[in-house]
């Protein structure tokens, strides 16, 4: 995938952007749906990822077979109060942003890209730039439903911009509203595969009474605390309606399981907690029937494009407070809700109780979730770069 050298019909793409999953992952979907594209009609993909030297793309990109370079770039650490935004330490990262341009007019001099794919993130800024600067076409990918700093930054010099969300398009400038294409937020082809009996017999849920529905904790790789306080005061109640896989983070296990000793017997085996999810995750989320969530982009796109009904708990600190803006959305939808404010464990019983015990409200959630999904987003955003590219 990362060959230098330029066939007479190889596609040369620069990705940009990172620092979390949710730059990175929808990123490197597309790069994998565009190379089986190209796979298919005979052509090789020839491409370059900017990133950060300390951002998950820095270990997934070359773990990818991706060629890999970094350039200078400057975090801006934001505040509700103008006056803490002109702090020394974000005038010596804003300095070093015309350095990341130089750096990265450079590369993509160099590289001579056919189109450049911006994801987001502080490295997304000057790489854009950068293809602005060369006249190479940039497309923006927003994945959540207002535009993050980065691709406000950039939407300027933007061929197109594809968003995840109808929703987004009234909240655009009017001057970029006609580069904009919704296409979805890509989702990795193996989310959308799982059997729930793989689930039952990875995860050994010999306890688990399948009569009731099951409900999926999860809080992220690390566990989210104040989902797992709640969902541990609320436990004997939930475990009397469903069963529940809860995953809390590996520094949480002990605490937890601790909190749970007393269960009596028939409650204690719908219980099954774990510190990390990983490849058994296709399958936990296909015998899920409800989902306690954060509610980032990626998890959004998952959940909807699955139809799965949710609870979510934005998480406060978001940049942009971006994850409560996604759960209102879809809330306001009827395919969500959203639990923002303070959360206790009376307002999550309240919130999961009629989808726990109406398999008719369940159902209409998740009809209403799905109707947001869109399990073809990697596709849709392989269109608008092709047709970026060919102008």
């Amino acid at each position: 995938m990362n060959s230098v050298s330029r066939s007479p019909r190889s596609f040369r793409l620069i990705v940009t952007g990172g620092g979390t999953g949710g730059h990175t992952y929808p990123a490197l979907t597309a790069v994998r749906t565009l190379q089986a594209r190209l796979t298919a009609e005979d052509r090789a993909l020839d491409v370059l990822w900017i990133g950060t030297p300390d951002g998950l793309e820095a270990r997934v990109a070359p773990a990818e077979g991706i060629a890999f370079t970094t350039v200078a770039t400057g975090k801006i650490r934001r505040s509700a109060n103008p006056l803490k935004m002109v702090s020394p330490a974000n005038i010596k990262d804003m300095t070093r942003v015309p350095l990341g341009v130089a750096q990265a007019r450079k590369t993509v001099s160099d590289f001579r890209p056919d189109v450049v794919l911006a994801t987001g993130g502080y490295v997304a800024v000057p790489a854009g730039l950068a293809a602005r600067l060369c006249r190479v076409p940039l497309v923006l990918h927003e994945q959540t439903v207002r535009l993050g700093l980065a691709n406000r930054k950039l939407a300027g010099s933007a061929a197109r911009i594809a968003v995840s969300s109808e929703s987004t398009l009234p909240l655009l400038p009017e001057a970029v509203r006609s580069t904009a294409v919704v296409t979805g937020n890509p989702v990795r082809p193996e989310i959308l595969s799982g059997h729930a009996d793989k689930a039952v017999a990875a995860l050994g849920l010999v306890g688990f009474d399948r009569q009731l529905p099951t409900l999926y904790v999860t809080g992220g790789a690390q566990g989210a605390q104040q989902i797992n306080n709640v969902v541990a005061e609320a436990l004997p109640w939930l475990l009397e309606r469903a069963n529940v896989v809860h995953q809390c983070g590996p520094a949480n296990v002990e605490a937890l399981r601790a909190n749970a000793a007393g269960l009596p017997p028939e409650l204690a085996g719908r219980y099954h907690l774990t510190g990390f999810v990983g490849p058994e995750l296709p399958d936990v989320l296909a015998l899920a029937d409800v989902v306690v969530s954060r509610s980032g982009a990626g998890t959004l796109a998952e959940l909807t494009a699955l139809g799965k009904p949710a609870v979510f708990v934005p998480l406060a600190s978001s940049a942009g407070n971006e994850q409560a803006h996604n759960a209102r959305h879809l809330e306001d939808a009827g395919a969500a809700v959203a639990l923002t404010g303070e959360v206790t464990a009376d307002r999550l019983r309240n919130a999961l109780g009629p989808l726990l015990t109406d398999p008719a409200r369940r159902a209409g959630m998740a009809e209403s979730a799905r109707a947001h999904g869109r399990p073809d987003a990697a596709e849709r955003l392989v269109d608008v770069l092709l047709s970026a590219a060919s102008g």
